[in-house]
């Protein structure tokens, strides 16, 4: 592709990528230099200029000389839409799902429920690029903007037709969702989260509507979860754009929750949709699990899927990885599940969603990361002490900081907690704690495979120590 042909000029320079790490450019790339927390890519534009790069996205005010300088005031947008052109076509159906807590189960109950369907589908997200074949770590819920575009073009190459992705409040600030089609758009939950980098939760929930005013189709739809205090306002800003609304939840619509009766293995619910009631059995425990079913449910109507066919499938779907993933039943006969609940919204779902699985008293493990928002930690603490038995603090990704400082923060809201400071030695502690009717909660890293110390990943993952330790 020539240069002239993306950026609505007569260079004919050709272009061979983009690249927003300039370590990375090679001859004929696309250059993004942006400003970010850390490092500043408009400090790197001569040696990318140096290394190949035919163009430079950057700040009108930012120096470039020996390639051309497409400006703006906002050079991630225009990035991103430069670069959707050049990776284009995508799958046809794309949507996206944004909120703190839930977008990973959406997006991979929205791309089981399509599959069901008989569509080629895929989804992108915290667990990676997830296909009916293959599953591909990526690392970042919401990948750079490079890699989430040729993911997608990737995807559409092997055949995918729908694919769902995660839009974390990050990628939206940052402009890592532009460029490509999104037909619908859903709404979970907010709650306290990012402070560390929103500052606000004005600004966390303003990055997080960008998706419905400005990223989702002018005439898309948007799926809303009503049940949460922010659910109206999100309503709002839908109506004011003119997307098609489908709401579901308890104080839903489209998808109206009228009860909710927990079973062994998961929960019967009724919903009342297109003028009639129905039942199904979900193989999903909790109350917020439910609330995931549901809204991916609504993605597949807001794209063309049929209810009977929909409510049919949601009654087939398969847990999430590290989302109340029963891990082992130890020796004494008490079941250990692994979520990655790291909010204190999402201990307390965590924990209502178990509870009535449990005879006895519930058992949690958790810890807060470091470098990450401190002020939630000692809240994390007061939720976990107020609904379960038996809380123990352990470490979580300590990163940079002190474990013992972090864990020290969350006891601050956790009066009577125990505190046992390695992982392994906590997991133990519980199942070695729990009799045959209780249960044991191991939140925070759910699907993660390593717990990261300083700069160092090292091995570790929460449902192989549970049946480790177990054993």
């Amino acid at each position: 592709m020539r240069l002239g042909m993306l950026i609505g000029s007569g260079d004919e320079a050709r272009v061979t990528g983009f690249a927003i790490d300039h370590r990375k450019v090679a001859p004929g790339t696309v250059f993004g230099a942006f400003r970010g927390t850390v490092f500043n890519g408009e400090d790197f534009v001569s040696g990318a200029i140096e290394a190949g790069a035919v163009a430079v996205v950057a700040r009108p005010d930012v120096r470039v000389e020996g390639a051309a300088h497409v400006a703006s005031e906002e050079p991630r947008r225009e990035f991103a839409r430069l670069a959707a052109r050049f990776f284009a076509p995508f799958p046809e159906t794309v949507v996206a799902v944004t909120g703190t807590n839930g977008k990973t189960s959406n997006v991979e109950l929205t791309r089981q429920l399509w599959r069901m369907a008989g569509h080629h589908a895929a989804s992108i997200g915290t667990l990676g690029v997830t296909t009916s074949e293959d599953q591909v770590t990526t690392g970042l819920t919401t990948p750079d903007i490079v890699t989430f575009l040729s993911n997608m073009a990737g995807l559409a190459r092997e055949g995918v037709s729908h694919a769902a992705f995660e839009a974390s409040s990050h990628g939206l600030a940052q402009y890592r969702t532009e460029g490509l089609p999104v037909r619908a758009a859903a709404f979970t939950n907010l709650s306290r989260d990012h402070l560390d980098y929103h500052q606000t939760m004005e600004a966390y929930f303003e990055a997080k509507m960008r998706l419905f005013t400005e990223v989702v189709e002018p005439d898309g739809a948007a799926v809303v979860w009503m049940d949460d205090p922010k659910s109206e306002e999100v309503i709002r800003r839908c109506r004011e754009r003119g997307l098609r609304l489908l709401t579901v939840g308890r104080n839903g619509e489209t998808l109206r929750l009228i009860s909710r009766t927990p079973s062994q293995l998961g929960q019967t619910l009724v919903i009342e949709a297109e003028g009639a009631r129905h039942e199904l059995k979900l193989p999903l425990i909790g109350a917020y699990q439910a609330a995931n079913a549901l809204t991916a449910a609504g993605l597949v109507l807001a794209t063309g899927g049929e209810l009977e066919q929909i409510l049919a499938s949601l009654a087939r779907v398969h847990p999430v990885r590290g989302r109340l993933e029963r891990a082992v039943i130890t020796r004494a006969g008490a079941p250990v599940y692994v979520d990655y609940a790291h909010t204190p919204d999402a201990i307390e779902a965590a924990i209502e969603a178990l509870r009535p699985h449990a005879a006895g008293r519930l058992i949690i493990v958790f810890g807060a990361g470091g470098d990450r928002d401190v002020g939630k930690r000692p809240e994390m603490g007061a939720a976990a002490t107020r609904l379960a038995d038996l809380v123990i603090v352990t470490d979580d990704n300590p990163r940079s900081e002190d474990p013992a400082a972090i864990r020290r923060d969350v006891l601050a809201g956790a009066p009577g907690a125990r505190e046992v400071g390695g992982r392994r030695e906590a997991i133990a502690a519980a199942i070695a704690e729990a009799g045959p009717d209780d249960i044991i909660l191991l939140a925070g890293k759910g699907h993660e495979q390593g717990q990261i110390v300083g700069d160092e990943v090292l091995p570790f993952d929460d449902v192989q120590v549970a049946r480790e330790c177990a054993a």
